[in-house]
């Protein structure tokens, strides 16, 4: 499958496309990259979004997913740039329950591109599975929005 690593300010990521669309974002570094048009413009946007300069990913993306992940995952993307919202607000969306919602979540094969990071929980910041867990959810909050209270 095509692939390309790169270093980012939230450790080494790779990005992987199939079928014209990027299916995968992944900790850790792949060597033997195998970089196409794409997954160079995916890189260039990751870069632009850290930098802060990109606010919001204009790529094709298909994440293998259950209809009930897909509907979470489509949610997810709805939430707009420096902003969250609660694990409640996402199942009023795409139905089931805050739990379910987490569980799609920590599912995300694609984060980042798919803000799963915007989703907190009602008291609290909620679970993250990527990167250094809470510290990496912290860091894209606080990069999106440096001004926001952080529970």
């Amino acid at each position: 499958m095509a692939h390309l690593s790169l270093h980012t300010p939230i450790g080494d990521l790779t990005v992987f496309e199939a079928d014209g669309a990027i299916v995968s974002l992944d900790w850790g570094w792949v060597y033997d990259a195998q970089p196409t048009p794409l997954l160079e413009r995916a890189r260039d946007q990751l870069y632009d979004y850290f930098d802060g300069r990109l606010k919001a990913f204009d790529l094709p993306l298909a994440p293998a997913g259950t209809p009930y992940r897909q509907a979470v995952w489509k949610a997810l993307c709805a939430i707009p740039y420096g902003e969250t919202r609660t694990y409640v607000d996402i199942a009023r969306v795409a139905g089931g329950s805050p739990r379910s919602v987490g569980q799609a979540n920590g599912h995300n094969p694609i984060p980042v591109f798919i803000p799963c990071h915007r989703v907190v929980a009602t008291a609290h910041l909620g679970g993250y599975s990527g990167g250094d867990g809470l510290d990496t959810k912290r860091w894209l909050l606080t990069l999106e929005n440096p001004q926001a209270a952080l529970l």
